[in-house]
């Protein structure tokens, strides 16, 4: 039986993107396309053989510089392909948002922004993932927000409906104590302002996904309009990570 959830010692959120049915009667191809909490954390080397058993090739960290350098980045191994593509570049401290805001809300905002600043290296991440000819992982730090934007625009392309686009963002939601608790174990003594830390609730990337739709016409249009990606790549990127017809 194929898994959604892969299990590593250090990783909470590493999850296939495979097995979502599409509009044109495909589906997602399983083991082929992975999103993560940061693989900054592989700090053992069952892990580490746990990652290369996958058939991993390619790497997309979607960091910071400033967040590798203070956490770290995944192990080199033979073989690996790693690309730092920043996404996002307005940083905030998700621990500091206000509690008097509606939280789901203020998270769309800032997937905003993301999907505004960011469109040099959000194409970037895209032209990555078309040209990989092995099994791909990309991350931020938690998994939740940046991962969870390019895994919602990647599933836009390729034909998944919106349902179960927003299903698998909420999946980190079954990670959330653990992000919690790692926080405060890396926090110690400070108090963790605001209680939807380590929150993905389906309303955030549906609000977002609406968002793109009003300011581009359409999510596709933010894709192929404003991202530029044209018909031959999303053809080549249905053909490697679709089933058959």
């Amino acid at each position: 039986m194929t898994m959604r959830h892969i299990p590593f010692d250090a990783l909470h959120n590493f999850r296939d993107l495979g097995g979502y049915p599409t509009a044109d009667g495909r589906s997602v191809r399983w083991g082929l396309l992975y999103r993560s909490d940061s693989l900054g954390k592989l700090g053992t080397p069952e892990d580490l053989d746990r990652l290369r058993a996958l058939g991993v090739r390619t790497v997309i960290d979607l960091r910071y510089p400033w967040e590798i350098a203070a956490k770290g980045r995944v192990p080199e191994f033979e073989g690996l392909e790693y690309h730092n593509l920043s996404i996002e570049h307005r940083p905030y401290d998700q621990a500091e948002i206000d509690p008097e805001l509606d939280p789901w809300r203020y998270l769309a905002d800032r997937f905003a922004e993301v999907a505004e600043d960011g469109v040099k290296e959000i194409r970037q991440v895209l032209d990555v993932i078309t040209a990989a000819e092995a099994p791909v992982v990309f991350h931020c730090a938690s998994g939740k927000d940046r991962t969870g934007l390019i895994a919602a625009l990647l599933h836009t392309l390729l034909g998944v409906g919106e349902d179960d686009i927003a299903a698998n963002f909420a999946l980190t939601e079954l990670a959330t104590p653990r992000l919690v608790a790692e926080w405060h174990a890396a926090h110690p003594g400070r108090a963790l302002r605001w209680p939807g830390y380590g929150r993905a609730p389906e309303t955030v990337i549906r609000l977002v996904l609406a968002d793109l739709a009003e300011r581009h016409g359409s999510v596709e249009g933010y894709l192929t309009g404003t991202l530029g990606v044209g018909r031959d790549q999303i053809e080549a990127l249905r053909a490697r990570l679709l089933t058959a017809r």
